[in-house]
């Protein structure tokens, strides 16, 4: 099959993924919180970016190896942490990690995927990064720490813009509960897709897997109010100078959004800072993350990881023209599983790497780094 004719754009994706998972999983993967005008700024925001093409180039054949924190990567993007992965496509982040692995790429594993850092142990390379939501207890953080570091993981994400648990009406009311029960009104809605149901059946409802290997809670929580909720804290700056402290590997901070902070964080012996709103997930009443990203990049030399609301190559170059040095991108990743089950993630790839190589070459641009000059 000709998948570039069938599925050109993420779109394509993203809508044929739509049909082929249960709504309520839906309603988990691409459901922002309130009314979702964060969500829709991110986006609104991005398409005000506009490039002057350029031209008497000659042939361009772009270079896209992008290097970041001390290693080179085939492509400037990556893959995003999931919460529960394996909802959304079953064995989900096995299929991920493998695919950045061989694409040579970076591949970030939530704490509250359905997979363990040990699950994941021969499906990585140096590309694996791990995010933390912060453990309370210091006991389990340390623990976590020597599993994601024996498991291979070199680079650490802290996240620090989740300090509560966030409404995502559409999610409550999609009556996700984590682990999944499924109810009469949401075993109609897995039945209906059969192609979903089958594989998630062969590989085993989903669990969090981390977190519940500290913990005795076994009954079905609100997908608002899961046991990763229970277990983690909000850290401040101790918390981080102490993981700095533990941590001897690559340390990014994720959920920037004000120059001020980024600032800060030079002190504190990070490798890297995470422009991120979380995707209109968190919070409904903040700027789009690309609105913020110059003022940041304006006030620190340390590298900048960005995310929120990217949905193409063109997106990509937005932000990298802006001051990122490298993009991720969560949801485009599990569209592309959920539309085309294993053989998705290479495709997504593939359109990616097209639409990048063809936008740069309206720009005239030899290699990626080219779009920051």
């Amino acid at each position: 099959m000709d998948y570039h004719s069938k599925f050109p754009a993420v779109s394509d994706l993203k809508k044929r993924a739509q049909k082929r998972i249960p709504h309520f999983v839906w309603e988990y993967l691409d459901s922002g919180t309130g009314l979702e005008h964060t969500r829709k700024r991110n986006r609104i925001k991005l398409d005000e970016i506009m490039f002057y093409p350029s031209i008497l180039h000659g042939d361009i054949n772009p270079n896209l190896k992008t290097t970041i924190l001390n290693y080179e990567y085939n492509l400037p993007f990556g893959v995003a942490p999931v919460g529960m992965s394996g909802l959304i496509w079953p064995n989900a982040e096995k299929i991920l990690a493998g695919t950045a692995a061989r694409h040579n790429i970076p591949y970030t594993l939530s704490t509250v995927a359905s997979q363990t850092p040990e699950d994941l142990a021969t499906h990585i390379d140096k590309n694996a990064w791990f995010q933390l939501y912060p453990p309370r207890k210091t006991e389990i953080l340390d623990d976590i720490l020597k599993r994601v570091k024996d498991s291979g993981f070199t680079t650490l994400v802290l996240t620090v813009d989740v300090p509560d648990a966030s409404r995502r009406e559409k999610q409550i009311r999609g009556g996700l509960t984590h682990p999944p029960r499924l109810t009469g009104r949401l075993g109609l809605q897995a039945i209906s897709k059969p192609v979903w149901l089958a594989n998630t059946l062969k590989n085993g409802i989903p669990k969090m897997k981390l977190m519940q290997s500290y913990s005795n809670e076994r009954k079905s929580l609100s997908s608002t109010a899961h046991i990763g909720y229970l277990l983690r804290t909000s850290p401040d700056i101790n918390y981080l100078r102490n993981l700095r402290k533990k941590w001897k590997g690559n340390l990014v901070v994720k959920g920037i959004m004000r120059a001020e902070d980024a600032r800060s964080l030079e002190q504190e012996g990070v490798n890297a800072i995470w422009v991120s709103n979380h995707a209109g997930r968190q919070f409904d009443g903040t700027f789009s993350s690309i609105e913020v990203l110059p003022k940041i990049k304006e006030v620190t030399k340390l590298p900048i990881i960005f995310d929120s609301g990217i949905e193409g190559g063109l997106d990509i170059l937005r932000a990298l023209s802006l001051g990122a040095d490298f993009v991720m991108m969560g949801g485009a990743w599990h569209y592309s599983l959920g539309a085309m089950g294993t053989k998705g993630p290479n495709h997504l790839i593939d359109i990616l790497t097209k639409d990048l190589i063809a936008n740069m070459g309206q720009l005239g641009l030899q290699h990626i780094s080219d779009i920051k000059t």
